[in-house]
């Protein structure tokens, strides 16, 4: 009961004409497409690929869970907004200017009003941590990060606790241990009726255009049109009916929403999403409601939070990014890091299954698109700029050894803040009396468990690192290595490489500065060798691993060793150095034998990586490994995490 006319009209008169109808019906989908936010869509979350959700089974769906940011208590009077990072989606909320100010603490205690709700899908085996960051956003170009907070929605909503509203402490990403704050969120899973319910009185709330909680025929039948269902288009009437208990001419809020509950059970009325035009399997209706609830929400503008972010990062980018975005200077993406998607790389958290984005300097950045994105960047390194890499790279190594360098240490952990966990450093930074010492440090005991750690015949992840894997080289070729001259023979060298890892398979694990530098065996075997292949210095940043122009692991300085094990047959470990690398040190010797997860060695200061190849037919690695790098996106593991089971035939 819309407009005024819609209160005399009868069934007979609504649709005097095709015309007119089709005119009607196209206004409500105008109307249902409103709030459709398409530019984001295109802009923030890139790559198509990620835009499109995946279809669930009935045994792997957990709950759709509702999520709220209730408010938080800072110690700091300041403007502030939050992001909620959940699997490869992130939200943020408004910027909170309603700061009132208790004066009975001592310190000044800011009360925040960051509200914010979001619906989040709960798979068994996907994403169950969100991760809650708040940014004070009192500069114009650039959010700072100032708290976040991780919360297993599994343990919150399975925890022995009659309220679904808890506290967290926001961790402060500069310090370990400290508090900056506190910030109040409810969660709670939402019954399988009540969302197709919900989702029905959302619907009538957009086609009611009066806004009296019901609707007379004609928009009834405006309505059951826009839902793409032919057959029940020819039953309108008799739907109207029986959606109309009461008798009295209209259909009210909860007679449509038990309406649409009961036939979506036995035979479905939407075969059409009614926001984005999605065509819908009618016997999957699982799917279809999970479709139904999270568009909806995204694209009517029911949601407090704004969504179509990748990570916490982008969603708190301030104006000056965003016109470069929209100048196509830099952009957010899932894949190869190429043109203005090599700006920011994303990786895949596999702890905390969510996408976070990598912390590289800006003019780092720049420098390496101009040099390793171009033939004539290349070509400045055929005329002296690869031995110019190296010089730097001993002077930078050298630097980094001398009592000075130790003042870069508290720069250094704060330009990377909550990357870095000061708690699991075995020595405190007093011990350090380098910066190189820093950058090798080692972990407390116990920091990183080995997964099966008295079964051999379980690989495990050799570094702290970004970790793509690939079943031979072809396919790491297709989907990573771009280097033209790529090859498992001009990597291992001709001393180690043998026709059985030709087409093996192969593992890269990239280490970046932030990360624990000492490297670790992920096979139980014996030491046959080691082999010095040298070469240069190149960076081993997707940017350049990722171009055609160049030939990273197959031209830079490495150590290649061989491994003999009774599960994996042979098994190469090559060491690679990098831009900025002083040194590739290996702890263990020729002839040791080694149980999986034990130091192997050490990166001085810079980024690097390490390569395995198994032979053919060894390892099944796992499937979430290798589904992440065929779409171009790095995993971030941990050392001791699982790599895969042998299948060699003994």
């Amino acid at each position: 009961m819309g407009h005024e006319a819609s209160k005399h009209e009868n069934p007979d008169e609504s649709a005097d004409t095709s015309g007119s109808t089709t005119s009607r019906i196209a206004k409500l989908r105008q109307r249902l497409h409103r709030h459709r936010p398409h530019f984001r869509r295109h802009r923030r979350g890139s790559s198509s690929e990620s835009n499109v959700r995946k279809l669930l089974k009935e045994g792997d769906f957990a709950g759709i869970a509702f999520l709220r940011v209730i408010g938080a208590k800072m110690k700091f009077k300041d403007k502030w907004l939050a992001c909620v990072s959940f699997g490869e989606q992130t939200f943020r909320t408004a910027i909170s200017d309603e700061l009132s100010i208790d004066s009975v603490f001592v310190i000044c205690t800011a009360r925040t009003n960051l509200s914010g709700e979001k619906k989040l899908l709960l798979e068994r085996n996907g994403a169950h941590v969100a991760r809650i960051s708040v940014f004070e956003t009192n500069r114009m170009s650039k959010n700072n990060l100032i708290g976040f907070c991780e919360i297993d929605l599994y343990d919150f909503l399975t925890r022995d606790s009659d309220s679904d509203i808890e506290e967290y402490g926001l961790q402060d990403p500069a310090s370990s241990g400290g508090i900056v704050g506190t910030i109040t969120v409810s969660c709670s899973i939402e019954d399988p009726m009540e969302t197709e319910m919900s989702f029905a009185r959302r619907i009538l709330s957009i086609v009611d255009y009066n806004e009296d909680g019901s609707l007379p025929y004609n928009e009834f039948s405006d309505l059951i049109d826009a839902f793409g269902n032919q057959l029940a288009a020819t039953k309108k009437e008799e739907l109207f009916k029986a959606a109309d208990e009461n008798g009295d001419g209209v259909v009210s809020l909860d007679e449509l929403a038990i309406l649409l509950a009961l036939q979506q059970e036995k035979d479905p009325l939407i075969n059409c999403c009614p926001v984005c035009g999605e065509i819908l399997q009618v016997s999957d209706r699982l799917n279809t409601v999970v479709h139904l609830t999270l568009c909806f929400d995204e694209g009517t503008g029911n949601q407090v939070m704004t969504g179509g972010f990748l990570t916490d990062k982008q969603a708190s980018n301030g104006w000056m990014f965003k016109i470069s975005e929209w100048a196509h200077f830099s952009s957010y993406e899932v894949g190869l890091r190429s043109g203005s998607s090599s700006s920011h790389i994303l990786v895949f958290d596999r702890r905390t299954k969510r996408l976070v984005e990598e912390i590289i300097d800006t003019k780092i950045i720049l420098s390496m698109r101009a040099i390793y994105q171009s033939k004539v960047g290349l070509g400045l390194m055929d005329k002296g700029a690869k031995e110019l890499l190296q010089s730097i790279s001993e002077k930078q190594g050298r630097k980094m050894e001398c009592a000075e360098s130790a003042k870069n240490i508290p720069d250094f952990i704060n330009m990377f803040k909550d990357q870095i966990n000061l708690s699991e450093i075995k020595y405190p930074l007093e011990h350090f009396k380098t910066f190189n010492e820093f950058f090798i440090r080692e972990l407390k005991p116990g920091a990183r468990p080995i997964t099966s750690i008295e079964c051999d015949d379980v690989a495990v992840c050799g570094a702290d690192s970004r970790l793509t894997a690939f079943e031979t080289a072809s396919d790491a070729m297709r989907f990573w290595i771009k280097g033209r001259k790529f090859s498992i023979r001009g990597l291992l060298g001709t001393e180690v490489s043998s026709s059985a890892f030709i087409d093996g398979s192969l593992v890269i694990f990239r280490l970046a500065p932030q990360d624990y530098h000492r490297f670790h065996v992920p096979v139980s075997g014996t030491i046959e060798k080691f082999v010095d292949i040298p070469g240069c210095l190149y960076t081993v940043n997707p940017i350049a691993v990722n171009s055609k122009y160049c030939n990273v692991f197959t031209e830079n300085k490495r150590v290649v060793s061989l491994i003999s094990t009774k599960e994996f047959g042979k098994v190469a470990f090559v060491a690679i150095g990098a831009t900025m690398v002083g040194s590739i040190t290996f702890t263990k010797k020729e002839g040791d034998y080694v149980k999986k997860g034990d130091e192997f060695g050490y990166f001085s200061f810079g980024g690097s990586t390490v390569i395995c190849v198994f032979e053919k037919d060894s390892i099944k690695i796992d499937g979430d490994l290798l589904e992440n790098s065929s779409r171009s996106l790095e995993t971030l593991v941990s050392v001791g995490m699982k790599l895969g089971v042998s299948i060699k035939k003994r």
